[in-house]
């Protein structure tokens, strides 16, 4: 059953929606930003704050602030092991243990470990796959993103929506290269920010201010800073980040398919637009470890039944090659990614 029946509709008004499914990304980056907020709702500023708090409370919004982007910042891989039934929960033990491991999650497949590690540099990065693979006897998977077509888990969710994001028509998807190393030299101060604000801003109505207390900087400065971050793609977005599950949007499958090389971008980037599709990226094939798939797609939906619907529709309109449909079947670990190590370096 989807927690799209829960209580949670009843709870909110027009107001609320609002804020829901327009305030995701793009939140005014100005010293009092729920001013420019209210305006844009109709409410008081402090009433504007009140609601997102609230939202927060109720488990609506997982937190508030920016969504960082680690292949930016750092270096950060999806990986797998197989682990053996009877030491499931050991070998989870021992991944979720690394404070770089930001998300863990089984999976129906014979690879049913599914985990992402985010370090300060690429060395760190397969120091800590080596350490795993040691500690766990089990072999990993190592699959870096390679090139991002479209990632964004920014979509609507006041609505009768089957599936993410069903009453828009299209996306924009364009084929950008992710290198395994940081991307951006980052200022003393892009280091102290990114510490201070990795796990969201406070619920303040003057959030950069206390932020640029906090790492004993100008207001004008953090603001400038910010604006920079995101420009050079450190920082994806800023705003409210939904809880899907909550929300409804609690089944979702990654499917892994054999895309011809030669035909990797144009697919990639046409499969991208599509606006059922929350992910899509490429990773390498491993032949050596008999894993022949290079394209990554995700869909979310608040049925199952729609999901295989709308995979179906990838198979037979836009990707008629070998695929893999792998369910999500527990959630391990779930945080942000640490920036600790990566800045300071």
């Amino acid at each position: 059953m989807s927690l799209q029946s829960g209580e949670w509709r009843e709870r909110i008004d027009e107001v609320d929606a609002a804020l829901i499914d327009e305030f995701q990304s793009d939140f005014p980056i100005q010293e009092r930003p729920f001013e420019a907020v209210g305006e844009t709702l109709g409410v008081p500023a402090g009433e504007a704050l009140d609601r997102v708090k609230t939202l927060r409370d109720d488990g609506i919004f997982r937190r508030f602030g920016p969504v960082l982007n680690p292949p930016v910042i750092g270096s950060s891989t999806l990986a797998a092991v197989s682990a053996p039934e009877d030491r499931f929960d050991e070998v989870a033990e021992i991944i979720n243990g690394y404070r770089q491991v930001n998300h863990n999650y089984a999976r129906d497949h014979e690879w049913n470990m599914w985990f992402v590690v985010t370090a300060g540099s690429r060395q760190r990065r397969d120091e800590i796959l080596a350490e795993i693979e040691e500690r766990t006897d089990c072999s990993v998977l190592v699959l870096p993103m390679l090139t991002d077509y479209y990632i964004d888990l920014e979509f609507p969710v006041v609505n009768g929506d089957r599936f993410a994001r069903e009453s828009l028509e299209t996306t924009d998807a364009t084929a950008t290269r992710i290198s395994e190393d940081a991307a951006v030299d980052l200022s003393e101060l892009d280091q102290r920010l990114l510490l201070e604000i990795q796990t969201g801003f406070p619920l303040v109505a003057t959030p950069y201010r206390d932020v640029a207390d906090a790492v004993d900087a100008d207001v004008s400065d953090v603001l400038s800073a910010i604006k920079r971050l995101q420009r050079t793609g450190c920082i994806k977005r800023i705003g409210c980040v939904v809880n899907h599950i909550v929300t409804g949007f609690d089944n979702n499958c990654m499917v892994v398919w054999d895309v011809p090389d030669d035909a990797l971008d144009e697919r990639g980037q046409a499969v991208g637009e599509l606006p059922y599709v929350t992910l899509c990226y490429h990773r390498p094939r491993r032949p050596e470890q008999d894993w022949q798939y290079n394209l990554f797609t995700m869909i979310h939906g608040r049925e199952a039944a729609i999901v295989d619907q709308k995979i179906d529709e990838l198979a037979t309109d836009h990707l008629p090659y070998d695929h893999d449909r792998l369910y999500s079947t527990e959630t391990l670990k779930q945080t942000g990614a640490r920036y600790d190590d990566i800045v300071g370096q």
